[in-house]
């Protein structure tokens, strides 16, 4: 469907995934026929905003250190480390008759791993939580209630974010560590070596766009538990459903409902509509996972669902690179609250939602514990 702005909207399965594959459609939101302008003009964009063959020379050197073939005992490796904190955020708020999944839980255990994994000091932890939250605030403004200093804080942050990453790299030049921002700081692979620039930018996409599909996922995943209780009490029983669960979940109510850049490089046309150059194509990737045309009974959840190629991740050269990672975090942190929650309940049904329509979860989701 064409909008009242100019924009198409795409919302079935079949038609997502050929666009999401297509080569004649581009991520770079500077072919537009009218440009947006960017977030953060000072920034250097992120892969995620190019096509080939930038977009996959900078994929494949942040890929030789973030998973197969160059290492593929990554998410393996982590995995100690992962339930440690989910153990720590845990025993937090085990003894609290009240507490918020997305504040108390899902955002500082997104934050610590992420720090964990680029290598940022412990004794600088603590800013990117502040730094990490006021962004989120900032994504969330309310024009009509919220005052300006909201959207001011969150512009801050983005600086701030970009200045101490920056800093960090230039640190480890010279110095080979265990953290991504130090391997690829000192990496000479087959495509050279990332500039300060590029290698700043893949963090901050790890940081940002990462914290909002792990807050996302882990907070749906639990209110969705909440609100089928045999699924919740089989989880209890059957630790291995963890897995065909997330994947479920991925397609159910997926961390982002929608993925609103993509341009027509050329005239092209899906299902039979005419799309012209340069127009903005939005990808409904929620609807095309409830496309009754390609998932038997679309709107029940049913973590035994077999066939269930889901477009959670979105699909083709852009498909979601740190997605083998969120699925373990999500796995070990979901198993961890229904195996140690006393009785949770939902304070809220529904609870309050994040105003973005990309960005799908919770803004707080309160859960009481304990027999009352």
């Amino acid at each position: 469907m064409r909008q009242e702005d100019g924009s198409y909207v795409v919302s079935t399965y079949r038609e997502i995934t050929d666009v999401l594959n297509d080569p004649h459609l581009s991520s770079d939101l500077r072919n537009l026929s009218r440009p947006m302008p960017p977030a953060d003009e000072a920034a250097t964009s992120s892969f995620i905003h190019m096509d080939s063959p930038e977009h996959d020379r900078l994929r494949r050197m942040a890929m030789r250190h973030f998973g197969p073939p160059h290492t593929p005992g990554l998410v393996t490796g982590l995995e100690g480390f992962l339930a440690a904190t989910v153990g720590s955020l845990i025993d937090d708020v085990a003894g609290q008759e009240q507490f918020d999944v997305v504040d108390d839980f899902a955002s500082p255990f997104s934050v610590t791993v992420t720090c964990h994994l680029l290598g940022v000091p412990r004794e600088d932890e603590p800013r990117f939580h502040l730094w990490v939250n006021d962004l989120m605030d900032s994504i969330d403004y309310n024009p009509e209630t919220d005052p300006t200093e909201k959207l001011d804080k969150g512009v801050e942050a983005r600086k701030d974010v970009r200045q101490c990453l920056g800093e960090l790299v230039e640190r480890s030049h010279g110095r080979p560590g265990d953290g991504l921002l130090s391997q690829l700081a000192n990496d000479d692979g087959p495509d050279g070596r990332m500039t300060d620039a590029e290698i700043v930018a893949t963090a901050r996409l790890l940081l940002i766009a990462g914290h909002e599909t792990i807050v996302n996922l882990i907070a749906n995943g639990m209110l969705t538990l909440l609100r089928h209780p045999p699924v919740f009490q089989r989880l209890c029983g059957e630790p291995d459903l963890i897995v065909p669960l997330v994947e479920e979940l991925l397609r159910y109510d997926p961390p982002v409902h929608i993925i609103p850049w993509r341009v027509a490089y050329s005239d092209l046309t899906v299902a039979d509509t005419l799309i012209p150059e340069g127009s903005q194509i939005m990808l409904m990737l929620a609807s095309g996972n409830r496309d009754p045309n390609r998932f038997h009974e679309p709107d029940r959840f049913d973590p035994d669902r077999r066939d269930n190629q889901h477009l959670g991740f979105g699909s083709g050269i852009h498909l979601c690179f740190g997605g083998p990672l969120a699925r373990r975090e999500t796995q070990i942190a979901l198993t961890g609250l229904v195996h140690r929650l006393d009785h949770p309940r939902l304070v809220a049904d529904p609870p309050p939602y994040r105003r973005s329509p990309v960005l799908r979860g919770p803004l707080h989701l309160d859960i009481e514990q304990g027999h009352g």
